[in-house]
């Protein structure tokens, strides 16, 4: 062999052919990091310390210090993750994607009927394929008109993720990225790993055959990391889960954090023009004026959480937020309510006719009876989401008159 060159040079050419096959050959790891159903929460609210979980600074902050060691990894989004379509949602979108952009996914999914015309129309009346290109978001979609699929390379797997669950493609390893609940997902069939976004918590992934199916965690709150174990033939051989909790303990990105903040100050910009035609003429009359007649009730209300709820706002940041804002003072958004804590001081916080109801009319005949307040009346504001623990008895001798 020594001494001819043609048995060298096939020996050569054999052995560069056989590379690839002995690198696919070998047992292989990907890290699939996967979000969904995140619906425009871009941070947790705070109301709660068992809300604290989320955020996209977070998030974004999580996987750039532990990038190494998450390697190789993909990064997708399993979709419905949009807001709602209305002003606010809509500047909450363009920072999601301009946050998915920062993060570098590798796919995002856009899907009906959350975006009934697909990523070129995924909010009712806009058209997100500028923010999509502006922010280098790889968007696919399962609306006929849009990119289906993407192909990335981790390592000696070649990967199809698609959010067709036809898309599935041979020789590939495969990931379909969809909105079903996980009823309809156990019966599609062909593909690795499906990720649904249902809104759905699943503590540990199911299996329906050869797939792995796992949901993304609602709004964010918790990252999932699915570790896949592929054998000899690219086939998955085991896998391990976990979620990983974005608390107050993860550094956030100070890039996405800036994005936030911009978020926060078009926000505050977006009330102020609609302020301009809120009229101060309207049926709110403000605390002070009920104390006229019920001085102790005020008096008790002053030690409640209740009347420090504005306060909260401003310190947290988020006074300026119509989200957070509406159950934080009397009648936000209605005739005559709380518009600024400068132009509407006195109907700030949580105050008598946040809970009874407008007193205008009372105070012109005291015969007109006030709201009474039942349990109906609380879980306006204190909802799953927003007050995990409350309970209308213990609560209520909390704000209870006396």
């Amino acid at each position: 062999m020594s001494g001819n060159p043609f048995l060298k040079t096939a020996v050569l050419i054999f052995s560069l052919l056989l590379l690839p096959f002995i690198a696919y050959g070998q047992d292989n790891t990907l890290n699939i990091l996967y979000t969904g159903a995140v619906r425009g929460e871009l941070e947790p609210c705070g109301c709660s310390p068992k809300t604290e979980s989320g955020g996209v600074a977070r998030l974004s902050g999580y996987i750039a210090r532990n990038r190494e060691g998450l390697r190789p990894y993909v990064l997708i989004d399993a979709g419905n993750s949009t807001a709602e379509d209305t002003p606010q949602g809509r500047l909450k979108t363009e920072a999601l994607l301009n946050s998915f952009g920062i993060m570098g996914y590798d796919a995002a999914a856009f899907l009906e009927p959350a975006s009934p015309r697909g990523v070129h129309d995924a909010l009712t009346g806009g058209d997100l394929s500028p923010l999509i290109e502006k922010y280098g978001v790889p968007a696919i979609s399962d609306y006929a008109r849009d990119r289906s699929s993407v192909s990335v390379l981790r390592g000696p797997l070649r990967i199809n993720i698609s959010a067709d669950p036809k898309g599935y493609k041979k020789g590939m390893f495969n990931i379909l990225l969809t909105g079903k609940p996980v009823s309809e997902v156990r019966t599609i069939e062909g593909w690795d790993v499906i990720a649904a976004s249902s809104g759905e918590i699943l503590e540990q992934p199911v299996t329906a055959g050869k797939t792995v199916i796992v949901s993304g965690y609602p709004k964010g709150e918790k990252l999932g990391i699915l570790t896949i174990h592929t054998d000899v033939f690219g086939v998955v051989s085991g896998f391990v889960h976990r979620w990983q909790p974005l608390g107050k303990d993860i550094e956030e990105d100070s890039n996405v954090r800036d994005v936030l903040n911009e978020y926060d100050r078009k926000v505050a910009s977006l009330v102020d023009e609609e302020e301009k035609g809120i009229s101060s003429n309207g049926p709110y009359l403000g605390g002070l004026i009920c104390a006229v007649c019920h001085q102790p009730f005020m008096d008790g209300w002053k030690n409640t959480g209740h009347a420090g709820a504005f306060a909260a706002l401003e310190k947290a940041g988020k006074s300026r937020d119509p989200e957070c804002v509406k159950c934080h003072t009397v009648g936000y958004g209605e005739e005559g309510g709380f518009s600024s804590g400068a132009t509407t001081p006195g109907l700030a916080n949580v105050q008598c006719e946040a809970c009874h109801g407008p007193g205008k009319g009372h105070v012109s005949d005291f015969t007109m009876p006030m709201r009474p307040v039942g349990e109906e009346v609380c879980l306006r504001c204190h909802t799953r989401e927003n007050s995990p623990d409350f309970d209308f008895k213990t609560y209520f001798e909390k704000i209870r008159h006396k």
